[in-house]
Order: C-alpha cells, then sequence, then structure tokens
C-alpha cells in the first residue's frame, strides 16, 4: 500500500512523510505539479503551505482522483475550495494549542474522546463548507475543524495531527490508512 503526501511547501510535509513511513506505509513526498495521472497511490495527503495559489495541481487532485485524501491545514481548505466552499481569514491567527470537539467520531475519528487538544494555525480556515460535505470537529476558535465529504472518502482537517503536541495525531494517520485499505 502507498500513501502520496502533496508537498505544499510546508514546514509539516516531512513529518507527514515520517509519520506514515513510521506507521508502515509505503509513503513519497511528491511535488504539487505532479500530473493526476502519474499518481498510482492508494491515498493522498494534501499537506500544509503558504497559501492556495502556491499549491500547484492540489485542486485538480481533490477533483479527479478516486482514491481516499486527507487535507492537513492548507490542504483542508484546498478541499472546500475544490467543493465549492468558502475560506478566508480566521478570527484567530498564529499556531496554537486549541481545544477541539468531535461531533462525529466517523471513521477518520474512530476512537476519539469527545474533546481533544490540538496544534493549528487560524489564519486562514474553512468559513463556508462545500454542501455535499458534514462537520465532523468544531472549537471555539473555528467553526469548521474537521469536515469530511458524504459519499466519497475525502476528509479536511485545520490542525497538525503529525506534530508531537496534537493528541490523537497518529490515530488520524492510521484511521486515514485503513480507510486507504478498503
Amino acid at each position: 500500500m502507498k500513501v502520496y503526501i502533496v508537498y505544499n511547501l510546508g514546514q509539516y510535509n516531512h513529518l507527514i512523510h515520517r509519520t506514515l513511513r513510521d506507521l508502515g506505509v509505503e509513503s513519497r513526498l511528491i511535488d504539487n505539479t505532479t500530473p493526476p495521472e502519474e499518481i498510482d497511490a492508494d491515498g493522498l495527503v494534501i499537506g500544509g503551505g503558504p497559501s492556495i495559489e502556491k499549491s500547484g495541481r492540489s485542486v485538480e487532485y481533490v477533483k479527479e482522483l478516486d482514491i481516499p485524501i486527507l487535507g492537513i491545514c492548507l490542504g483542508h481548505h484546498i478541499i472546500a475550495k475544490a467543493y465549492g466552499g468558502e475560506v478566508g481569514r480566521g478570527s484567530v491567527g498564529g499556531y496554537a494549542e486549541v481545544e477541539v470537539t468531535v461531533l462525529d467520531e466517523d471513521e477518520i475519528f474512530r476512537g476519539f474522546p469527545e474533546k481533544i487538544r490540538v496544534w493549528a494555525s487560524h489564519m486562514d480556515e474553512v468559513k463556508q463548507m462545500p454542501e455535499n460535505f458534514e462537520l465532523l470537529a468544531t472549537s471555539d476558535v473555528c467553526r469548521v475543524e474537521a469536515m469530511r465529504h458524504r459519499e466519497k472518502p475525502i476528509f479536511g482537517v485545520q490542525w497538525h495531527p503529525e506534530v508531537y503536541h496534537s493528541q490523537y495525531g497518529e490515530e488520524v494517520y492510521r484511521n486515514f490508512i485503513e480507510i486507504c485499505r478498503r
């Protein structure tokens, strides 16, 4: 099984790669200009980065690939934009600890408690979810902390599960790997 990570120039993309590798999955960082037809993975993580404008072909991946996709931070925003949602400046910027309420355990949050503490940047955030998505997690700082497509295995989270201080971070990736194996 292979899970690729789209490198969107974010500081944690290498950590996502290492997390997946440590979980026993063949993983590889790919450039965000890689043509969609060259992606032969069983799952795709769209990593963080500075802006949607610098995310290469990431929107195409979301629209064209028929594999499970997990968007992290900017990847979460890219998924929202690809399906018609709105992304804008958050009311609280910067990278900090946030308490997230898991509203729907779903398959990506299987085994999670109702409240977890995570590390996230809220400089930008999903302001309006796309119509065909459901809300999975929220916080006092950001209404759309996590979402998923209602029919496809496409998930987005505002926070960085790969960083040490995010609770249940490794479990997000474990659950995503299980989704990719189906």
